[in-house]
């Protein structure tokens, strides 16, 4: 803990937390804060105006980053026959029905993304409770339920991220590696922002996105100036 101390000290000595910059140099500097020993992620937030207790108020989708996020995704896929050998081919780590349901009822869920094709709703409908707290449930709206399951597959390996609003109204994702390049960044946040103004709800009122900050897993957030989002 002293270490990490010395080190929050000493990028917060250069640093005003109070600023409010555009968004390319919010991603400079949260870039150049993360100075763990490992490739931290950089990650944007964005709180909104919205009461995500209300149905007509929530936002919730998937955006492909057009650089990645730089994780490695492991892929589960609920399927059998033809659309579980599809998935297989398209590199699914997991696949399976009957056998992979009592595999995750049994705590061993070796999945990120969770896929799944219409007719294995039932089955999968029962593992709510396991998968739902853990964002993994398959939905349709989300393109985790379909019978194109080598599209699902790719896009979840490709850079596919999920994002839903919490209670406060916040919606966050990790856009990329802080050794990623400035440019790939940009472009991951870009296309983040868009996808959350796109979702904006029709029961949203007033202004919709109040605030962002942008930083890496272990250094301070930077805060964005709204305003420059429209020319980012």
């Amino acid at each position: 803990m002293a270490k990490q101390g010395k080190r929050l000290k000493a990028i917060y000595a250069g640093f005003d937390r109070d600023a409010v910059v555009p968004l390319v140099q919010a991603i400079g500097l949260a870039k150049a804060n993360a100075k763990a020993k490992f490739d931290e992620t950089i990650e944007i937030s964005m709180n909104l105006g919205i009461d995500p207790r209300h149905a007509d108020q929530m936002v919730r989708g998937v955006v492909g980053l057009p650089n990645g996020t730089g994780k490695t995704v492991r892929v589960g896929v609920f399927a059998r026959g033809a659309k579980a050998e599809e998935a297989l081919a398209a590199g699914a780590d997991v696949v399976g029905a009957d056998e992979l349901a009592a595999a995750v009822q049994e705590g061993k869920i070796e999945f990120d993304r969770c896929i799944a094709t219409p007719d294995m709703m039932g089955l999968v409908g029962r593992l709510g409770k396991i998968l739902g707290p853990r964002g993994l449930m398959p939905n349709p709206r989300l393109g985790t339920v379909t019978m194109d399951v080598k599209g699902a597959v790719t896009a979840a390996k490709a850079g596919q991220v999920e994002f839903r609003a919490e209670k406060a109204g916040i919606v966050h994702a990790g856009i990329g590696k802080a050794s990623f390049e400035e440019g790939q960044l940009l472009e991951n946040a870009r296309a983040f922002i868009e996808a959350i103004q796109r979702a904006k709800p029709t029961g949203a009122k007033g202004t919709y996105v109040k605030k962002v900050a942008v930083s890496s897993s272990m250094g301070p957030g930077v805060k964005v100036d709204v305003a420059s989002l429209a020319s980012a």
